[in-house]
This record gives structure tokens, C-alpha cells and sequence, in this order.
């Protein structure tokens, strides 16, 4: 992976974008893809659309989405602690003894704490703990203290960066889904700078807000672009490892390339151009089966206006919605070149029809 890239990607997952709080990364997408598109704008919804060829009549949505998983800030106690509420799906097991950044009038360093496990009684001991149960910890005394530095709806991130791990992986916070927003944004450099779009095709490569919320921001964009085909770039789980049933569950590996979606939100059409891509230009991938519609933007997509040739390219992820997120460098590069490998063989009489 080229230095600027890995830069761009260190950058992403570094900042705080919770869902409805997008800003911080919306700014770093947009900076970052000024120099490949034809033009850039931002939507009243925080959607970040960066396009070539913007007056092409077919189009092609890329969309990664810009929010992550998090915390908002509900009440302040007279004793200064911060009570939260989660921002998308937890497990109340993870947060417990976790450093956070609260990002107040100022960004500071926050603990997650809960009664000692000392002071637990019996039946505690049993039961898994809940959200209500725990609380942030600035080291604030008071009410009025706190107040100094922390609002009600402030957001609450995890105190995790990227960092490099053997074998070309690497761990973070938040890949899901600043990786995907990523593999978009070097789809459409890789478009820019190697060429081999149609020029009667437009790709429009999204980066959207809201997705661990409902996919309200691909929602808000298919409408606005009003694109032939959409492809959304997600994490799907990795379950390469001990305890979870391929059986159940289907194989799918890090380090193995994306997982090309086969099921009900993936359009016959796109899967087949995708498939052929891959294999005509030397790009790994796995076919990643769900039997009916995605938790994603996929989902969102495919039934925008009158409907749109959609699929769903997976990042194989590791540990998904915790602080310490694993996957391969190597398939996040896979993805880009597949992405691009795909606008490449749209042309403006392109059938999306199943047939």
C-alpha cells in the first residue's frame, strides 16, 4: 500500500465519527479525494459525494459509510460521572474498563466504570452487566465541573488507533466502516489515475452517514443520484478462527480477498461482472452468501426510486463492533482494484436485468 494511502487510512480511523456526528470524517474525505474527482459536494444529510464524470446518464454509486459505533453523553451526575447511551450495536461486556475520549468542548480522556467486581453480589456475579450499570469517569467531582468541559449529546469514542500487526494486518477501532469508505475513496483514485472508465459512465463514490443506524444516508443519496447500479462496501465477519461454526456460518478468511455477496441484495447482473472481473484480472475474492437482505446500505440501495442493480462487497473483519478490529491490508487493496475493475466494464447499454 503507497504511503498516502496508508496515511489516509491511518487518519480515518483516528477520528471521531459516530452516527449523526460525521463531520470530522466527512472533512478528511473530502480533502482526500478533491484531487481525483471531477467535482465534490455534501449533501444536507452529511453525505459526501465525489464523482466522475457528473453528467454521465449512466450511473454507478459507490458507498462506504462514514459512521461508527459509539457513545452519547445523557446525564451528568452531581458527583461530575457521565451516563451514556450506545450509539449502534454493543455488547455491554466491552465497554467495562475501557479509556475513551470524550469529545466535549475539548477533547479528554474518559474511563468506563462499573461497581468492583469485589462489591458485586452473587446474583451480580451471574448476570451479564448492563449499559445502565456503567458510567464515564473523567475525574470530575461535580456537576458543575464537568459541565465546564462536557455537553449533553456529546459523543464518546473508544481510546483505540490503527496500529500494524504481523502477516500485512492490522488492528484499530472503527475499520468498520472507515475500511470500506477507504477501499471507495482508492476506487476512484485507482479510476483517476490508471484510467479505462467510459467516459459516458459516472461513479458516484459516496462516502455516507448513518449506516449503524439504519442506512438513512444511502437512503437520502441513491434518491438524490438516482443511479442504474450501486455497489456498498461493508465488513463482513471473518470467522477464521476458534469456536464459530463454518457449517452455520459459511468460510470466510482475512487475507483471502473481499467476499463478493450472493443472495436477494445482490443483483445476477453485478454479481456475474464482479465475479468476472476478479477473475480476469487476477483479483482474490470469495463468494459470501446471505440468504436474504444485508444490514447495509446494500439494502437501502436496491429498493431506491424504481430500483437499482445493487451488490454488497465484503471486507473480511475480525472482532467486529470492538476496539480492537482486525484485518488484512491486503484485501482492502483487493477491494479497491475489484471496485474499480467493475466501473471499468459498465457501459452506457448495460443490462441490469436479470434475465
Amino acid at each position: 500500500m503507497q504511503s498516502s494511502s496508508l496515511e489516509f487510512l491511518t487518519s480515518l480511523v483516528s477520528a471521531p465519527s459516530p452516527s449523526g456526528f460525521e463531520q470530522p470524517v466527512a472533512r478528511l474525505y473530502r480533502e482526500y479525494a478533491t484531487p481525483f474527482a471531477d467535482g465534490v459536494t455534501t449533501d444536507v444529510a452529511g453525505n459526501v459525494v465525489a464523482v466522475l464524470n457528473p453528467d454521465a446518464s449512466m450511473k454507478v454509486m459507490l458507498a462506504g459509510h462514514m459512521d461508527e459505533i459509539g457513545f452519547i453523553i445523557h446525564h451528568i451526575g452531581d458527583d461530575g460521572l457521565l451516563h451514556f447511551s450506545a450509539i449502534g450495536g454493543h455488547d455491554s461486556t466491552t465497554p467495562m474498563g475501557q479509556r475513551v475520549w470524550v469529545h466535549g468542548r475539548e477533547r479528554v480522556t474518559g474511563v468506563v466504570g462499573r461497581k468492583a467486581i469485589h462489591l458485586l453480589d452473587p446474583e451480580e456475579l451471574k448476570e451479564k452487566p448492563k449499559m445502565k450499570d456503567l458510567w464515564i469517569d473523567i475525574g470530575a467531582s461535580s456537576r458543575e465541573e464537568a459541565e465546564a468541559i462536557v455537553q449533553l449529546g456529546d459523543v464518546v469514542t473508544y481510546q483505540y488507533e490503527f496500529q500494524t500487526l504481523l502477516g500485512g494486518r492490522a488492528t484499530a477501532r472503527a475499520f468498520d466502516n472507515k475500511a470500506g469508505l477507504f477501499v471507495v475513496a482508492e476506487a476512484l483514485r485507482l479510476l483517476r489515475e490508471e484510467g479505462g472508465l467510459h467516459p459516458e459512465v459516472g461513479v458516484h463514490a459516496v462516502g455516507t452517514v448513518q449506516e449503524e443506524i439504519g442506512s438513512r444516508g444511502a437512503q437520502v443519496a441513491a434518491f438524490g443520484i438516482a443511479p442504474q447500479s450501486g455497489i456498498a462496501v461493508d465488513m463482513g465477519h471473518a470467522i477464521d478462527y476458534p469456536d464459530v461454526s463454518k457449517a452455520q456460518h459459511g468460510q470466510f478468511d482475512i487475507g483471502k480477498g473481499p467476499g463478493i455477496d450472493r443472495g436477494a441484495n445482490t443483483n445476477p447482473v453485478v454479481f456475474d461482472l464482479l465475479t468476472q472481473a476478479a477473475r480476469e484480472e487476477g483479483i482474490p475474492y470469495q463468494v459470501h452468501v446471505t440468504a436474504g437482505a444485508t444490514p447495509t446500505d446494500a439494502k437501502a440501495m436496491q429498493v431506491n426510486r424504481g430500483g437499482m442493480a445493487t451488490a454488497l462487497l465484503n471486507v473480511p473483519l475480525r472482532y467486529m463492533h470492538t476496539p480492537c478490529e482486525v484485518l488484512s491490508l491486503k484485501d482492502l487493496e483487493a477491494s479497491a482494484r475489484l471496485l474499480a475493475a467493475y466501473c471499468r466494464r459498465i457501459t452506457p447499454d448495460t443490462d441490469f436485468t436479470p434475465r
